[in-house]
């Protein structure tokens, strides 16, 4: 791409400002990984606390349990905001600008997490009619977060690093699990330390004629704050996503102000003004012209014709991976159930500090060193092959599990299976759940980029919903664990084959490149072969025209 505004971002030295953008767009991420993680865990507290009732009758496993029904409601109904909102706020990020519309997401997000913790009353319907209308207004507000803060880190950053950065923005992912668990765990330890000891006495030392386990009435506030403390990280940031300009590459190729572009990168990077200004000369070449004439609508045969293939291999891997990453959260419990107390012989809060515990384990140990060896090395080994080989070692670690599998969920599992379930974490991280968030920011025009991936992600969201009630309904037959895990193992080589066969790389170009990458090459469905052949056609009639002037 021609323009100097652009090619001073595409070879720009890293400076401060990108790690600050990293900070600012990443808090989105941040309260995502916060909710996701943190609301098995509330959903066990408020089965403790609203659903007390000791039926004697049937196995203890079952106490405590809110409805399945009603708990694949309170996680669905987040993710269903979350596909609204990536489908709208990445439209209007292509429409009216990525920053006009970046605080309203976050403000949705801060609104949603605070009011989680509020209910009209205490009846037990109105508590979940309350959380879950909060939570679907949080996910609308992360929905949102996604396709801007991918679109506006990808529009900052050099060529030469852009997948570190972005990855670096979904990277506060694993901090957000972390502080999740660490924050469970503080909030339950304050109010265990303070609660009467009738109130923590073990459901199953109670005499009989005990109906309800008794419950500390402070309960009730301990999963609200934790639900709430998740809007503080991201209302931090709020004053820099305000002060934050318009990227260039928008105002520059959909604007078509390159002036105000300049003026822009030169308030928040250390690049003369008078270096990226552009030259008549320079907007009359071939590259600028053909960029800002490029006028043909999302809804048209020349889109489809020019990144059809790459919307559909950007949809269909986040969808599979997401089936697959949000039925491992979930599995989480079931992973370490046989390696913590049962719930009937302990109180509230020790079941919940366990649970936390475990949680930061796997956080530690999995999540955050897979998004860490990701930033390190995605600009070195390439999107598609991190992204393939997670896929496949997460497949590898999905069959072990299955087959190494003892018994039904609750049973105790060796630490070797243990390992493998981290493992599966890890590569996930280090893998597909990264590289789907990255590649849609990098392959389309910039008047498309957010509606793309936002449409990438809300796809991917809509197997999240799969992969979690699946799994939840999956959960009630205690004997349909291997099954489950095979499953898993399925959907993950499907995406081996299509990340393969159908995803380019986007490594070491500028965005403008790999945008019209398919204009010169050729555009076909599958990604190997058929290059190859359009290329050697292109050498033999190379060949042929130069024959005719010997």
């Amino acid at each position: 791409m021609a323009l100097k505004v652009l090619s001073a971002l595409d070879v720009a030295k890293t400076q401060y400002y990108h790690f600050k953008a990293i900070i600012i767009a990443g808090m989105g991420l941040f309260t995502d990984s916060y909710d996701l993680f943190c609301i098995p865990l509330i959903m066990r507290m408020i089965g403790r606390i609203y659903y007390p009732e000791i039926h004697r009758d049937v196995d203890q496993k079952k106490w405590f349990e809110v409805p399945t029904v009603i708990n694949s409601t309170m996680i669905c109904v987040a993710l269903m905001g979350a596909v609204i909102g990536q489908l709208v706020f990445g439209r209007l990020g292509d429409r009216v600008g990525r920053r006009r519309v970046y605080g309203i997401s976050l403000v949705m997000m801060v609104v949603g997490s605070i009011g989680c913790g509020f209910s009209l009353s205490k009846l037990t319907s109105m508590v979940f009619v309350s959380l879950g209308f909060f939570r679907f207004l949080l996910g609308i507000g992360i929905g949102g977060d996604y396709p801007l803060s991918a679109t506006i880190m990808a529009e900052f950053a050099n060529k030469r690093t852009r997948g570190a950065f972005i990855a670096g923005v979904f990277s506060m992912q694993g901090f957000g699990i972390l502080l999740s668990s660490l924050v469970s765990m503080i909030v339950c330890s304050i109010f265990k330390a303070s609660a009467n000891e009738y109130r923590l006495k073990r459901p199953s030392d109670l005499a009989p004629p005990v109906t309800n386990a008794p419950v500390p009435p402070e309960a009730d506030l301990a999963w609200r704050l934790i639900l709430m403390f998740g809007a503080i990280p991201a209302s931090m940031t709020y004053y820099w996503r305000m002060k934050m300009p318009e990227t260039a590459r928008f105002t520059a190729l959909v604007e078509k102000n390159t002036l105000q572009a300049a003026k822009d990168i030169g308030r928040v990077m250390n690049v003369p003004l008078s270096t990226i200004q552009e030259d008549v000369e320079m907007m009359e070449t071939p590259n600028t012209r053909a960029a800002l004439s490029n006028t043909y609508p999302f809804f048209s045969r020349e889109f489809l014709r020019r990144h059809g293939r790459d919307l559909i291999a950007a949809s269909v891997n986040w969808f599979l991976i997401d089936i697959v990453f949000y039925s491992l959260n979930i599995f989480q419990y079931h992973a370490f159930s046989g390696h913590m107390k049962r719930k009937e012989n302990i109180n509230l809060y020790k079941d919940a500090l366990q649970i936390a515990k475990f949680q930061a384990l796997i956080a530690i140990c999995s999540t955050i060193p897979g998004y860490v060896v990701t930033v390190y090395l995605i600009d070195y080994v390439g999107r598609v092959k991190i992204q393939a080989a997670g896929f496949f070692f997460m497949a590898v670690s999905l069959f072990t599990m299955a087959k190494v599998n003892k018994g039904d969920w609750e049973s105790k599992q060796n630490f070797g299976f243990i390992i493998l379930y981290g493992l599966t974490f890890f590569f996930s991280n280090f893998g597909p759940n990264t590289t789907t968030f990255i590649v849609p920011a990098e392959l389309f025009p910039a008047r498309f980029r957010a509606t793309c991936h936002g449409i990438s992600g809300a796809v991917g969201k809509v197997g999240a919903i799969i992969g979690s009630v699946g799994f939840l309904w999956a959960s009630r037959d205690r004997h349909s664990a291997s099954h489950t895990l095979t499953f898993m193992g399925v959907v993950c080589v499907l995406g081996f084959f299509v990340t393969y066969f159908f995803t380019r790389e986007t490594m070491g170009r500028s965005l403008e490149e790999n945008e019209n990458a398919d204009e010169f090459t050729g555009v076909w469905f599958v990604r190997f072969w058929p290059h190859r052949a359009w290329a050697k056609r292109n050498e033999t009639n190379t060949g042929e025209m130069a024959s005719l002037y010997v």
